[in-house]
């Protein structure tokens, strides 16, 4: 018989604090400087929590939070000096989703700072003869930049719910562009992968290869130009970035990209005007909603396919009552954990895009009854194969399938996450991006920043010809996402908060992050550090070397199954509140070098 799925989650985490905050070391750090920040995956006390993938991010957040700052203040720092240490995953050059849960209301709001195409931008922006322009090229282009939203998040955010001044929030992350961060192994090698790129733009080259080459482990960093990027923004507001000189210089920069005469590169030119930036606006929006073994699961509603997939995932598991902690064996959970995701991505292929172009049946796709009719697909002794063909969430039958299967597009997979918490109970769940890790490789000259080749999540042409294909470009469309910024209440109370990056594998990461946690009874932080599974309706499913190199696979594979080997996949950050009023902050062991989890005051 199933242990009863109503759990108090404040409980586990109490418990689990005990567990595990010893346990948990920290990485290394002998490669860091003795001023760096020291990086430990999980902390727990008073005052309010930070979790990045980065220590001088997350400590930014904490002093703002130590100096009576909110947890949208603290996003919004934490996130600006993330565009200093990570400018290969986020920065103002590019844009994301915003989760917040207000404790004075018990209510969870989202901000879509998601890019957009230019409004020249038709479904053939990336066709040349009616054919495909090649990926590599596209990638590395002013083609597929975006308007970026970063910016304009930060500044809808602080003026709903923020309580200090941009230029404030915006200190701790000019200091550090200035005076500088210490190299890591990670970023050595994310530079490394860019090399030929960055070599090929020379205000990238100047900024990120020091005499020619990727910059050494353990020197330090310094980006005075993005200092005094951000310093104007705090002087004059974000509005900087869509009006004026910073505005001008990112419009010449995207339609004229600045390519070094001696490059080989075919560098394909942007259509971006100083109209499409002046116009640009993030948009306010309910968020998704689910009930999970009694919880309530809230994130980000189409133009991002996050919140409506995880959610439809999870309804399909409480469907199929996927057996919870001890009396479910890991075969179970994976195998249904593929199988929902499975499902799940064959539905997002066929439905989910831009609402403003599309018509989104969202409602529909997070009914408990339309899960119902997919969950039956799933059987304990058999895998489903991939591409598996899409459901029609607006007239659901059981096992019925609506038209013809197509393949998952690819997404970039580089994109960074952060969870913040405060003294007062407020919540933020925030995932930003520039896209491929480097964006586009081209840094706005003068300004510090790369800027992002978003409109690359965008299909180029439909994924089969079959299959009406809602995530092809438009004038000012959002391209599709897959980020999955979550926040869990129980009894109305944010009592957890993940999320990752990953490109698509952002779903199905979050989605075994919340059953780990949930069902299985993990601590947040082993949640966390889980091996991963991450099936998106393709032929194989991508498993991390603890599942792939164990002997679950062939248990696995003898259901069917077919696997890939992957090395690593997401970097995800979590908070989650303990029952005796502290914050529990936890982040990765080991992926990405480690996170960085703080909290105001620690205690035991």
């Amino acid at each position: 018989m199933r242990r009863p799925v109503a759990r108090n989650l404040t409980l586990m985490a109490t418990v689990a604090a005990l567990v595990s905050v010893g346990a948990a070391a920290p990485p290394s750090s002998a490669s860091r400087a003795a001023t760096t920040p020291e990086k430990t995956p999980v902390a727990v006390g008073y005052g309010g929590a930070v979790s990045s993938v980065d220590a001088d991010a997350s400590a930014a957040g904490i002093e703002v939070l130590r100096k009576g700052g909110n947890a949208v203040d603290a996003a919004v720092a934490t996130a600006a000096a993330l565009g200093v240490t990570e400018p290969y995953s986020a920065g103002i050059g590019g844009g994301g989703y915003f989760v917040y849960y207000d404790a004075r209301s018990d209510k969870v709001h989202t901000v879509d700072g998601r890019e957009t195409a230019p409004l020249s931008a038709d479904a053939g922006l990336f066709l040349e003869d009616g054919k495909p322009v090649p990926f590599g090229e596209a990638v590395t282009s002013g083609l597929s930049v975006g308007t970026p939203g970063t910016a304009a998040t930060w500044d809808a955010a602080l003026d709903a719910w923020g309580s200090r001044p941009l230029r404030k929030l915006l200190k701790p992350a000019e200091r550090l562009a200035k005076h500088g961060f210490v190299v890591d192994e990670t970023f050595r090698a994310q530079t490394a992968a860019n090399e030929e790129r960055f070599a090929d733009f020379p205000a990238s080259a100047e900024l990120f290869l020091p005499d020619g080459r990727p910059p050494v482990v353990g020197s330090v960093l310094k980006n005075p130009d993005l200092a005094r990027t951000y310093a104007e923004l705090g002087r004059k507001g974000t509005g900087a970035l869509y009006r004026g000189k910073l505005a001008a210089d990112i419009v010449r920069t995207v339609n004229k990209p600045p390519v070094d005469p001696a490059a080989d590169r075919v560098v394909r030119p942007g259509d971006l005007a100083k109209r499409d930036l002046a116009r640009y606006r993030t948009l306010r929006q309910a968020p998704t909603k689910v009930s999970y073994r009694g919880l309530d699961v809230y994130s980000m509603a189409p133009s991002s396919s996050g919140g409506t997939t995880v959610g439809e995932a999870l309804n399909i598991l409480e469907s199929g009552n996927l057996p919870a902690g001890e009396e479910t064996s890991e075969k179970a959970y994976v195998h249904r954990l593929i199988e929902a995701s499975r499902i799940a991505f064959a539905d997002r292929g066929r439905w989910l895009g831009d609402p403003a172009f599309e018509d989104v049946p969202t409602q529909e796709l997070l009914s408990q009854e339309y899960a119902d009719s997919r969950a039956c697909l799933i059987r304990d002794d058999q895998a489903l194969t991939s591409p598996l063909a899409p459901g029609d969430p607006r007239s659901p039958e059981p096992c019925a399938t609506a038209g013809a299967a197509a393949p998952t597009t690819y997404e970039g997979q580089s994109t960074t996450h952060l969870t913040t918490a405060d003294k007062w109970g407020n919540v933020v769940s925030y995932t930003l991006t520039i896209e491929q890790t480097g964006g586009s490789g081209i840094t706005v000259p003068g300004r510090g920043f790369l800027l992002n080749n978003e409109l690359t999540d965008f299909s180029f042409a439909p994924a089969s010809a079959d299959v009406p294909d809602p995530n092809l470009p438009g004038p000012g469309k959002r391209p599709r996402s897959s980020m999955a910024p979550t926040i869990v209440l129980e009894d109305g109370e944010a009592v957890l908060a993940v999320g990752t990056p990953g490109g698509s594998t952002i779903i199905t990461t979050v989605l075994q992050t919340l059953t780990g946690v949930i069902d299985r009874g993990l601590p947040l932080v082993d949640a966390i550090a889980a091996p991963r599974a991450s099936q998106r309706n393709g032929r194989t499913t991508n498993l991390e070397p603890g599942l792939y190199d164990s002997p679950l696979r062939a248990e696995l594979e003898a259901l069917g199954h077919a696997f890939q080997r992957t090395s690593e996949i997401g970097a995800a950050t979590g908070v989650q509140r303990m029952a005796d009023g502290r914050w529990l902050a936890a982040a990765e062991k080991v992926r990405r070098g480690g996170g960085s989890a703080r909290v105001v005051y620690p205690s035991p």
